[in-house]
């Protein structure tokens, strides 16, 4: 009798850690979902896509791939209102680019509130004078600017910052172009110093193009510490890569103008273009573009 109950006993024991040990097993991903989506600003005179009439799918886009860090472009007030009441999970920083407040178009991140804890913040006008509201820089049509967060990761606690920056160059101004470049490259230098980077943006350029070379390319004898992370992953150019849709789904032969660019300490798992659509319609006039990385432990911070 006491055999037989010790034998039970034991089998009933078994069975709790068998059943418990899928939960104690499964691991926290330390992988970093990054999307870019310049959602075309809300009040343009746009028809049947109007934004009151895609929003929704906005939504529905930004939850399929369900991002970690998401940059946005052409973000009204309005707009980064609805997106924060339909995705709670995630916190916003960014500012009207007429004012610093609520006019005018918004660099508008996000980011989700469990995985990350908010550091500090900020922005700056594509200028000649960076630090100042609302300035216009060089030969560009409009006010141009980035908006900037420092983030520690709760999934990886003792793990250095990451720096998320997320921007939108000037549509017209070719000067303009080449000197936002310029300026975003070493303010990324500056303010995160040889710590991890994200930069998400629509640079209104294509693969190749002075902007490009600028951000990516070796200046001043000096490799950049920033990489395309869509050509990294994919390292052969194929047809077909364009980010600017106009609202229809195969337009996709044009320049890919939609980059997530990163710095060297990650490792790129995937990256892709979001072609998603429904009945031949997009959620936005450019594609979404994403990555998923991870911290590559072989590369060191503030080198």
């Amino acid at each position: 009798m006491n055999a037989r109950f010790f034998l039970r006993h034991c089998f009933v024991v078994a069975l709790f850690f068998a059943s418990a040990l899928p939960a104690y097993a499964e691991e926290v991903s330390t992988d970093v979902r990054v999307m870019s989506f310049n959602i075309r600003y809300g009040t343009a005179n746009d028809g049947l896509n109007h934004w009151n009439l895609r929003k929704e799918f906005v939504a529905e886009t930004i939850r399929a791939f369900a991002p970690d860090l998401l940059g946005t472009q052409e973000t009204l007030g309005f707009q980064r209102d609805y997106l924060r009441d339909e995705l709670p999970e995630y916190e916003n920083l960014g500012v009207g680019r007429v004012d610093g407040g609520v006019d005018g178009e918004m660099t508008a991140l996000f980011y989700r509130t469990d995985r990350f804890e908010k550091l500090d913040g900020g922005h700056f006008w594509l200028s000649e004078t960076p630090e100042k509201v609302g300035s216009i820089g060089w030969d560009s049509s409009l006010p141009r600017m980035a908006t900037w967060v420092k983030l520690s990761d709760r999934q990886s606690v003792g793990t250095p910052p990451i720096f998320f920056f997320n921007t939108h160059f000037d549509h017209r101004g070719v000067v303009a172009r080449n000197e936002s470049a310029r300026l975003l490259r070493e303010k990324v230098e500056e303010i995160a110093a040889g710590e991890m980077v994200v930069i998400t943006g629509d640079f209104n350029a294509g693969e190749g193009s002075v902007p490009y070379q600028t951000l990516f390319g070796e200046r001043l004898a000096k490799e950049s510490p920033i990489v395309d992370s869509y050509r990294s992953a994919r390292p052969a150019m194929e047809k077909n890569e364009g980010t600017f849709s106009g609202f229809k789904s195969q337009a996709n032969a044009g320049a890919r103008i939609d980059w997530i660019g990163l710095s060297r300490h990650w490792n790129i798992l995937n990256a892709d273009i979001d072609y998603n659509s429904k009945n031949g319609a997009t959620p936005s006039d450019h594609f979404p573009v994403t990555v998923v990385i991870a911290k590559d432990a072989s590369v060191s911070t503030k080198e």
